[in-house]
């Protein structure tokens, strides 16, 4: 599905593009995708030379919830001194906060073709848990506890 974006990717940046097939959800729940990202990255930096290329040129890219494992992969390399830094990671619409469904992204967004605010969830459930039953709890914001709604509050709100 995403052949010909990864095309032109490498073609307008003049790039190889290595595009990771990893496992889906709901049959593979967390964390088995980013498990796979994780290993695949990590070969794909231990062998630059076979692949001739440039350790200083290798970039992550996801989008959606590859968005989101290209970002917790990133956070896991980036302390690792037994590999090549990553140059950038490039996050095209990612999932990238479960805290609250009410800021105003979610709410101007949430009936926005394909993927309205519940589908989302639904999804991102099924991803994490394999399990849905407690959506609407997570949309009304109950599935976070006080102490840390306080501890987070200056990163996660509308301001």
């Amino acid at each position: 599905s995403h052949e010909k974006i990864c095309q032109y990717i490498a073609k307008e940046s003049d790039s190889m593009v290595v595009s990771v097939g990893y496992r889906l959800a709901p049959e593979h729940k967390y964390p088995a995708a980013y498990e796979d990202c994780l290993s695949a990255t990590q070969h794909f930096l231990q062998h630059l030379q076979h692949y001739a290329v440039d350790p200083a040129r290798v970039t992550v890219c996801g989008d959606s919830a590859g968005g989101n494992l290209a970002a917790a992969v990133s956070q896991t390399l980036a302390g690792r001194s037994d590999l090549p830094r990553l140059r950038a990671q490039i996050l095209i619409y990612p999932g990238l906060q479960a805290l609250d469904f009410n800021l105003p992204s979610y709410q101007q967004n949430r009936g926005v073709p394909l993927l309205f605010q519940e589908r989302a969830l639904f999804y991102s459930l099924q991803y994490v848990q394999g399990d849905t039953s407690n959506l609407e709890e997570i949309l009304q914001g109950a599935h976070v506890p006080p102490d840390m709604w306080l501890k987070y509050r200056k990163w996660v709100n509308p301001d």
